[in-house]
């Protein structure tokens, strides 16, 4: 068993419920390796360290776990997953101009990003990828594995946006 670290992120759909109501039953319900956040109206984020077999048993048991207390929170987003330069950076503890360096040097190879403006934003799992294959810096495996976990979570969370009638189209023309 390896320990995973990740934040879910919901909203409440009664923003006038006090989400501390739900922080003790949250504690009873198997959420009592979490740190919770309340900080804004309707939303409630918590911080796990979770023990399990892979990213995914953690990060799926954790939503199961939240969803028991409040059925009808809508997950907002699971991370880390969606980064800037910086982020990656901070989380490898090293510059963001270090980073930038590596981007720049890359030759091309570097992951297209998700958002090219200011600033960036990649997934994170695709730039650990791409440093894991050039051996550039050491990072915990667990953090490869939560971000790609993240990654397609909050994917197939978007994807139920798309308008069923165009999701065929769509996908020939950017495919």
């Amino acid at each position: 068993m390896a320990e995973y670290e990740f934040t879910l992120k919901f909203m409440l759909q009664d923003a006038s419920i006090d989400p501390d109501t739900y922080i003790e039953r949250l504690g009873a319900e198997g959420c009592d390796d979490a740190l919770v956040g309340i900080g804004q109206n309707g939303r409630i984020a918590m911080t796990f360290i979770r023990e399990a077999s892979s990213a995914y048993n953690a990060i799926s048991s954790a939503i199961r776990d939240i969803k028991r207390v409040i059925p009808d929170a809508k997950l907002i987003e699971a991370t880390p997953d969606l980064v800037g330069l910086t982020d990656v950076a901070e989380l490898l503890g090293f510059s963001r101009q270090n980073m930038r360096k590596l981007m720049l040097g890359s030759g091309g190879t570097f992951p297209a990003p998700l958002h090219d403006g200011k600033p960036a934003i990649w997934h994170l799992s695709k730039v650990l990828v791409w440093l894991k294959a050039r051996n550039t810096y050491q990072f915990d495996d667990a953090l490869l594995e939560v971000s790609n976990t993240n990654m397609q979570l909050n994917i197939v969370k978007e994807i139920n946006e798309v308008d069923p009638v165009l999701q065929d189209d769509i996908r020939s023309l950017i495919i």
